[in-house]
């Protein structure tokens, strides 16, 4: 199954293939959090939609859900990742609270940086806004939404520009 982790660039530098200069060490892989997927409750808030729109819900709510990972991280880049990961299904447990998207899903199992597929993220002159965001700026979310997140390769992870 095709998840969406909210993942920060600070997050990804420490699994490996840091840039040169960037601090810490490498760590195996992202811990177990609230990932985004086409799960059930995702299908019945939306009958209507078909895969790749429930697909592109979902990576929308995770670009939203970095920006409460980033509160938490003030020396992260602020630009917003999403990392799109293939994992068996039985690796996540239906969420069900209403504060949360019908997307959400909690990933009961480490991945790993090998596990990959791609990466989304925004462009570094949304960085400004993503802190606006962070700080609770309406305007800047809603700015944000109007922008598309960049697509890497997951050969291509160490070149998002910070």
């Amino acid at each position: 199954m095709r998840i969406y982790l909210p993942s920060t660039l600070d997050e990804l530098d420490a699994t490996g293939a840091v840039p040169s200069g960037a601090p810490g060490g490498a760590v195996a892989s992202f811990e177990p959090r609230i990932v985004h997927a086409v799960t059930a409750a995702l299908r019945a808030a939306l009958p209507d939609e078909d895969e790749e729109g429930l697909e592109f819900v979902a990576l929308l709510a995770a670009a939203d859900e970095v920006l409460l990972r980033l509160a938490g991280r003030p020396d992260a880049p602020r630009l917003r990742l999403v990392l799109s990961v293939d994992v068996p299904e039985a690796d996540l447990t239906a969420v069900d609270d209403d504060e949360r998207a019908p997307s959400a899903a909690q990933l009961r199992v480490a991945v790993k940086r090998d596990d990959i597929v791609c990466a989304h993220v925004d462009e570094p002159a949304a960085s400004a806004d993503v802190e606006r965001a962070v700080a609770g700026d309406s305007g800047a979310v809603e700015r944000l939404d109007d922008l598309d997140l960049l697509w890497y390769d997951a050969t291509e992870l160490s070149a998002i520009p910070r």
